[in-house]
């Protein structure tokens, strides 16, 4: 993945500085792409059981499941909690700790998705990130099931609503949505071999120079078609279908909107840390006190999107003694990219699931370091 501290502060480039953050954000799209696809085409075979709003498996369970989504590497898990839960087959106990667990798109920087990466010693952090999320996570929505809370009840879908009128794309759209979708798609597929041998630290020398120009042309492709889609179909895709092409255009859609997130958070939180702030006062920061450095950290991993969290990790492997507190800290307070549907949908519990994961992340992320870890 491209290193977010490539922007000088000295000399300033635009241009460098918006190519480096366009195929960043590719890059983190083609990990993005394998889970949501590969979510959608498990629901597809599931002939529609994850819509349903039948709970899934016994309300004792639902936190560990919301856990286990949350462990995925990536937003895809989140994203299919936020759609669970808005259909009732998750419990908010269930949501929260999928929230709480998850490290976004910051997973693919500790599991080797990085030119700096240590592949044996990330890999390692990332165990114990995801473990320390989990029982956090897991503890949590049971005492949040237990006590019966819930931000904002998600409406009942009623099975005998009637029939809503199709969606009718408009001249623009009935352009860019087919050509959109076998672009995005080819991309995807493209990148898809690098991405997963990026992950044990690995890449195909051959194309790397034509990944670059797919990264980009993946990031504003995505831009592209996310913008039509919010014009034109009230940010999602037009199909209606329930064929495995209509899945599969929705799922485009997904990763359109989450590319282009991934994209605006990325370019805010570099452009703070490398222009405004600086990399040498940023990492004067990361160095100074542990104790802020946990707070600072929880800060960053905050922020919306996972722009903050791959901040976070990438200090994590390229700054020395880099608190293994500090990243726990910023790992449950991400939400990632998987908040932005949420947001969508319900946006009550979307804010108290943001910021109730900062306040657990500070007091974990602070024990962690009075705990020597």
């Amino acid at each position: 993945m491209v290193s977010i501290f490539s922007a000088s502060t000295v000399d300033f480039d635009l241009w460098t500085f918006l190519w480096d953050n366009l195929e960043a954000a590719g890059v983190i799209g083609g990990y993005v792409s394998i889970s949501i696809i590969g979510v959608s085409l498990l629901t597809a075979a599931s002939k529609g059981r994850l819509e349903e709003t039948k709970p899934i498996g016994p309300k004792w369970a639902q936190p560990i499941m919301g856990a286990i989504m949350g462990v995925i590497p990536g937003c895809g898990g989140t994203i299919v909690a936020s759609s669970m839960y808005k259909n009732r087959k998750l419990s908010f106990g269930g949501l929260f700790a999928a929230f709480i667990t998850t490290l976004g798109e910051g997973s693919f920087v500790l599991l080797g998705a990085s030119d700096e990466a240590d592949v044996a010693a990330n890999l390692t952090a990332f165990v114990v990130v995801n473990a320390v999320g989990f029982i956090v996570g897991v503890a949590l929505g049971y005492l949040l099931d237990n006590i019966g809370f819930r931000a904002n009840n998600p409406p009942a879908v009623s099975s005998e609503a009637p029939p809503t009128e199709p969606n009718s794309p408009s001249a623009l759209q009935k352009i860019v949505e087919p050509l959109g979708f076998y672009l995005i798609l080819a991309m995807a597929a493209f990148l898809a071999p690098g991405s997963i041998m990026a992950l044990w630290g690995g890449g195909i020398d051959a194309i790397a120079d034509l990944s670059v120009w797919v990264s980009v042309a993946l990031t504003i492709t995505s831009i592209l078609y996310f913008t039509a889609n919010k014009f034109s179909c009230d940010d999602h895709s037009c199909a209606d279908g329930k064929d495995l092409k209509s899945t599969l255009m929705h799922s485009i859609a997904d990763i359109a909107m989450v590319i282009s997130y991934v994209f605006l958070g990325l370019f805010i939180a570099n452009y703070i840390i490398d222009v405004l702030v600086g990399p040498e006062t940023f990492d004067a920061w990361m160095t100074s006190s542990a104790f802020l450095v946990v707070i600072l950290a929880a800060i960053i991993g905050f922020t919306p999107g996972c722009g903050g969290m791959i901040a976070v990790a990438v200090a994590f492997i390229t700054i020395p003694n880099f608190p293994m507190a500090a990243l726990i800290a910023a790992a449950i307070a991400t939400s990632g990219d998987g908040i932005f549907p949420l947001l969508a949908e319900n946006k009550k519990d979307g804010i108290v699931i943001s910021v109730a994961g900062l306040v657990v992340a500070l007091v974990v992320g602070l024990l962690a370091l009075a705990m020597g870890i």
